[in-house]
């Protein structure tokens, strides 16, 4: 989620929600996908989970606002990935690198960003719709980074540096 620009009004506080949620969603998809593809089965189940909640989200979220025009916004305003168009970022770059500790870290990230944007919305909106959608969303947000946070405190933190390496070495080659 690159910068999305502040909430407004009730219509633009559903727009950014459906955008921050069918984002979230889909990307869980991917990076269950992924993990599970690489024998990362923990880590995948709770991608699925979060996969789940955020689909019921935007389908309680598309009826709420049925019938109330939303304004176009920028999907990549929302990206996990990226800050520019799907069509301009190389995504298979991204999953060829990524271990469980990134795929988290990454979501962790766009869990707090959209928790932010909501608490912007509570202090920043004179609407008192808006302030109740906007507190139910951000809890919806703390939830979810509890969640990922409990899982992030139990990956394995990936090797980044030759000091790394060297303590692992190190790790297996000394007696038990």
């Amino acid at each position: 989620m690159a910068s999305a620009k502040p909430i407004g009004n009730l219509a633009e506080c559903y727009a950014n929600a459906l955008a921050i949620e069918r984002e979230a969603s889909a990307r869980s998809v991917q990076f269950a996908d992924y993990l599970e593809d690489h024998g990362e089965q923990a880590t995948a189940d709770l991608f699925r989970k979060l996969a789940r909640f955020e689909q019921q989200h935007v389908e309680e979220l598309e009826r709420r606002s049925s019938g109330m025009p939303l304004p176009a916004l920028r999907p990549w305003e929302f990206s996990w990935l990226d800050d520019a168009p799907a069509e301009q970022v190389d995504h298979e770059f991204i999953f060829h690198l990524m271990t469980p500790h990134d795929a988290l870290t990454i979501a962790l990230g766009a869990e707090k960003r959209a928790q932010a944007l909501y608490e912007q919305a509570i202090s920043a909106s004179d609407d008192p719709e808006v302030k109740r959608l906007a507190r139910e969303l951000a809890g919806e947000e703390m939830e979810h980074i509890a969640w990922i946070e409990e899982a992030l405190r139990k990956a394995p933190r990936p090797l980044v540096s030759e000091a790394d390496f060297e303590q692992l070495f190190n790790a297996a080659s000394s007696p038990h």
